[in-house]
């Protein structure tokens, strides 16, 4: 691959712009803060440009106002841009009908800048019976995304072990602990399949169908990251340019760097 002077994409293209969604306590936060190599809170803007007191944004959720044109910035790598979907998945109509069309109209913009370039919509695995709720299923069942390129995360993925653990605790006496930790991490692959997640996410009637999944877990630990994240959302890319934009733009997997010749 012929290497690209990174500052060059970033003048014709702007900001590597994300749509993160899902529910609350899927992890959201954590994930974009991994991403950017941080643990701080990021830094709310509206789309003027504007900053905006996160708290008055808090409470602002909390009545059910959100404004999913909002940005999330992160002083670590101010060169990603953040929107958070916040609000649909509590159930509102409206928020859901101002989420499909901020999805229509950044899908399509003229200018690159305001383009979103990938949507990553987190699925928390700590309730295994309630995986795929109606807001998921409404999402990828009713909204066009375009060319954007939808990336599904699985959150929160080591929710799955006690439960594994708890089925088949007693087929484990006396077995060593390599096969102890082999039959549960069936028993995982096992729950994770019969929470019918990825079968209703490859339904054929779906608008929006994933590109691809990860699996992430453990993300409150300090040696974890989102290695796997960035990697499968500049796979799922179909533009070289948007590709090596988001490789140059993330400062966390150098090994993406090396592999996409990035300067």
């Amino acid at each position: 691959m012929a290497t690209i002077d990174a500052q060059d994409l970033r003048q014709r293209i702007g900001r590597f712009r994300v749509l993160i969604m899902g529910r609350a306590n899927a992890g959201k936060t954590t994930i974009l803060q991994k991403v950017c190599n941080t643990t701080d809170q990021p830094e709310i803007y509206d789309a003027k440009g504007n900053k905006i007191d996160a708290d008055i944004v808090k409470s602002s959720i909390k009545r059910g106002n959100h404004n999913i044109t909002n940005e999330m910035i992160f002083k670590s790598n101010p060169n990603f841009v953040f929107h958070d979907s916040c609000g649909f998945e509590a159930g509102s109509e409206d928020e859901f009908e101002n989420m499909k069309k901020f999805i229509s109209e950044r899908a399509h913009a003229t200018k690159l800048q305001e383009r979103i370039h990938a949507i990553w919509y987190c699925i928390p695995m700590d309730e295994p019976c309630r995986t795929f709720q109606r807001s998921e299923e409404k999402f990828f069942l009713e909204c066009d995304t375009g060319r954007v390129p939808v990336v599904t995360i699985f959150t929160k993925f080591e929710a799955l072990r006690p439960f594994a653990y708890g089925e088949i605790k007693n087929e484990l006496k006396g077995v060593s602990s390599e096969e102890r930790s082999k039959r549960i991490a069936e028993r995982v692959e096992e729950l994770f399949t019969k929470t019918g997640a990825c079968d209703r996410l490859c339904n054929p009637e779906n608008r929006a169908r994933p590109k691809s999944y990860v699996r992430l877990q453990n993300m409150n630990k300090q040696d974890t990251n989102c290695d796997a994240l960035l990697e499968s959302t500049a796979l799922a890319l179909d533009d070289e340019e948007l590709r090596l934009c988001l490789v140059s733009t993330q400062e966390s997997n150098m090994e993406l760097c090396i592999k996409c010749a990035i300067t």
